[in-house]
């Protein structure tokens, strides 16, 4: 009669409640910094906003999004035997504004996700360790883990979790971390009990429309990815098309201007996993020294660094550009010696960015 009071007693205990509140629990202790529970199903919405961005082009070169649209928008198109989705968000907030340094004409803007180490390795390593615990607490589930590198859409399951809403932005806000949260997905097999889906808290703000110095959004909540900053620096691979480069000034890496202009941001803290902490090298670099890196001191610089994926070329592409932008005499020589580069999308860049510096004023 024990035996069997016993056994109830752990049934009950080990309700898809239970296990949401363990799994939370958990995947705090282990640094993340928001958690929420959905159902592996995302309405048809999402497939259908997907469609019409696609449809109209906005993705850009961005071929992945078009090649495995089905799988983004079903998750059980990805992995039939999915059950519950875990959203999870990791706080990287800036302790500053980070459109203060547009001012300075010399250094160059990196994105704040790109100043520090790859979040995708910080954040799947953490994911990683949630999977360990939870296969040992629930032997015999199965689960998958995800950081945006796979067709998954992070941003309305997020929502659906519970863990913000998507702004007019298009990207995700939290009431308690702004603009500033990367996210990652646990698929797994497990019934968990969602939590309550996050309402739009945007009202008839439009700040972050009115931020983008490029005018990337038609219309709330749809963004053409093509004229997007972040996408032109780092997505795009030829010459940026001329139309936007005064648009850029001094960002070389990604843009966080709309990001930065939402009011939600007050609410927001600083990063405190230390591996997000942005490096002293990366905050203000000055462009003249980022312009005279050959290929090996460009992987050496940015080892680690999400930066290092668009390659040399690319990243000295947008150094220009930036130069180009910055009226400083002093930087003329960078340019002129660029312009024999080999590589014709810099060499391409250095003569646009000569032809707008001013000469140094005689002495």
């Amino acid at each position: 009669m024990l035996l069997f009071l016993q056994k109830k007693k752990e049934s009950e205990i080990d309700t898809p409640s239970t296990r949401a509140a363990a799994i939370r629990d958990e995947a705090l202790r282990l640094g993340f910094d928001a958690v929420g529970f959905a159902p592996a199903r995302l309405g048809p919405e999402v497939r259908a906003r997907l469609d019409a961005f696609l449809a109209a082009g906005m993705q850009g070169e961005m071929g992945w999004l078009a090649d495995r649209a089905e799988q983004r928008a079903h998750p059980q198109a990805l992995w039939p035997e999915a059950v519950s989705v875990i959203a999870l968000g990791m706080n990287y907030g800036p302790d500053h504004d980070p459109r203060d340094l547009q001012a300075q004409r010399e250094v160059g803007a990196i994105s704040v996700y790109a100043r520090h180490k790859d979040y995708h390795d910080i954040v799947k390593k953490r994911l990683k360790a949630l999977a360990r615990w939870m296969v040992e607490r629930w032997r015999g589930s199965e689960l998958k883990v995800f950081v945006d590198t796979a067709p998954v859409a992070e941003k309305p399951l997020a929502q659906q979790a519970g863990l913000g809403w998507q702004g007019k932005h298009t990207n995700l806000v939290s009431r308690s971390h702004g603009s500033w949260l990367f996210l990652g997905e646990v698929y797994t097999t497990l019934d968990l009990a969602p939590s309550t889906p996050g309402q739009d808290h945007c009202g008839g703000c439009t700040r972050c429309l009115s931020a983008c110095p490029t005018a990337a959004f038609p219309a709330p909540y749809r963004l053409d990815a093509r004229r997007c900053i972040s996408y032109l620096t780092i997505e795009h691979k030829g010459p940026i098309p001329e139309e936007f480069r005064a648009a850029i000034g001094n960002r070389i890496y990604g843009c966080d201007d709309c990001l930065a202009a939402c009011p939600w941001n007050k609410f927001a803290q600083a990063a405190r996993e230390p591996g997000l902490i942005p490096r002293e090298d990366l905050t203000a670099p000055r462009l003249a020294e980022l312009a005279a890196l050959d290929d090996a001191g460009f992987r050496a610089l940015f080892s680690g660094s999400p930066i290092k994926r668009i390659g040399r070329d690319r990243f000295l592409r947008n150094v220009l550009i930036a130069i180009g932008n910055s009226a400083e005499p002093a930087l003329r020589p960078v340019a002129e010696r660029l312009c024999a580069d080999p590589s014709e999308i810099v060499a391409e860049a250095a003569r646009w960015a000569l032809a707008r510096l001013p000469a140094a004023a005689s002495t």
